[in-house]
């Protein structure tokens, strides 16, 4: 009998159409059947120059199964050149294509003297989720626009963290990661956002290292990288929220980058009094509020359980109850994403658990004591559990139904203060 997932935390691959929109002046040209783009883009935010309500897409039906629907996405492709004002194109192939075998590859080829850059992605749902979809997309920017370069440009880092959208924060974790590896003398290059796109993308081989910051998402992008590219890579897998990450994040990168280490130490002193003001200011909220939480859980995708998960420890002094990873991680990187939940302050291990089911995650957390009201942080099917416990609940992972995400961040020092702000801000209510 087949399983039932209750509240899945992922799409399939071809919603890696996200990462491809991230990019500016991109657009994603489906090879697919109707109503993908309408079914998968519902993170908010997605609107923008290119809405997923006009992605050109083939819209293969009955009859493209039995003939191949090849001639339809050269029409596609070639109309979408004629029609959409784009610097790069990207077409993403659907479960029905993948099946019936179209030679995707052949057709995207015959665009290789197009005014624009015309590349593609297999991102058929059967072979992954949209983590896996989103490395696809990097993965084809890699092997089909980019060569290695005789260029090096001194301090030049590729900074690169979690999947945009999916993560709501991407943008302004991105930005503050950006602005940390520039206060280190380092010169941040990313592809995604505002005024990124493709004279990023057209830098990337002339960088002197990849900067990866992701439990595991990406690692196989910076392993190919290195092959093809020759560009070495650090990769930094928790997501650094408030002093004692970030500090640990610089002086890491900061080593990596030759950068001198009184210069390191001078800026991490300065970042740390900055942030350590604001603690001292509210010392008697967060030593005074006894409504606050004893014990926590996250439940989210690696990059935030692992991140928030280090910093509710190490920052604040909280215990972790189990913390559940939703994102359907890869058997050959569970091991080590596990090993990261012990790497604690004061000899602290956190349990973890690798689980996609809803149902089971809020049977456990039900069945948990936490010896006084629970913190629960994940996606807007934690609400529901948060009320039965009697929890603070805030939402910070997807679905992110709860509150509206522009530019805002959890990454880095001032990342860690609003993270603290909204937490606390959740526990004042009690007195009210």
């Amino acid at each position: 009998m087949a399983k039932i997932l209750d509240k899945q935390r992922y799409k399939c691959a071809m919603s890696a159409m996200q990462t491809v929109q991230a990019i500016e002046r991109a657009i994603p040209v489906l090879h697919s059947g109707p109503g993908c783009a309408q079914k998968l883009s519902n993170s908010s935010g997605s609107s923008g120059y290119f809405s997923p309500n006009i992605y050109p897409c083939t819209s293969i039906n009955e009859r493209d199964v039995v003939f191949g629907g090849v001639k339809k996405l050269e029409s596609t492709i070639k109309h979408s050149l004629e029609v959409i004002d784009a610097d790069l194109y990207v077409v993403l192939t659907g479960c029905i294509p993948e099946i019936v075998g179209d030679n995707t590859e052949e057709v995207v080829e015959g665009f290789q003297d197009a005014e624009k850059p015309v590349i593609y992605a297999s991102t058929a749902g059967f072979k992954g989720n949209n983590y896996k979809g989103h490395e696809q997309v990097v993965d084809a920017i890699i092997d089909q626009l980019l060569e290695r370069s005789d260029i090096r440009v001194k301090n030049l880092v590729n900074i690169w963290a979690d999947v945009p959208y999916q993560d709501e924060f991407w943008l302004g974790n991105l930005r503050e990661l950006e602005k940390l590896v520039q206060e280190l003398g380092l010169t941040p290059n990313t592809i995604f956002g505002y005024q990124r796109g493709l004279s990023n993308i057209k830098r990337i081989p002339q960088a002197d290292f990849n900067l990866l910051v992701s439990p595991w998402v990406g690692l196989n992008n910076m392993k190919n990288m290195e092959k093809k590219l020759g560009i070495p890579y650090l990769h930094y897998p928790t997501l650094p929220i408030g002093a004692f990450e970030t500090s640990k994040f610089l002086r890491e990168v900061g080593g990596f980058a030759r950068v001198p280490e009184e210069k390191i130490e001078s800026l991490i002193a300065e970042k740390e009094a900055y942030y350590y003001y604001y603690i001292e200011r509210y010392a008697d909220l967060f030593l005074e509020t006894r409504v606050m939480s004893k014990q926590f859980t996250v439940v989210s995708d690696a990059q935030y359980a692992l991140g928030i998960t280090k910093f509710l420890v190490n920052d604040l002094g909280l215990f972790p109850a189990k913390q559940f990873v939703t994102d359907d991680t890869p058997r050959e990187f569970r091991e080590k994403v596990c090993s990261y939940f012990k790497e604690l302050n004061f000899g602290i291990e956190a349990e973890m658990s690798f689980e996609t089911d809803g149902y089971k995650i809020h049977n456990e957390i039900k069945a948990h004591d936490y010896h006084g009201y629970p913190l629960i942080l994940g996606g807007h099917w934690e609400k529901e559990i948060a009320k039965q416990t009697d929890a603070h609940f805030l939402n910070v992972s997807w679905p992110v139904n709860e509150r509206l995400v522009m530019n805002s961040y959890y990454a880095g020092y001032d990342g860690g203060l609003k993270l603290i702000e909204d937490i606390y801000s959740v526990a004042r209510t009690r007195f009210n």
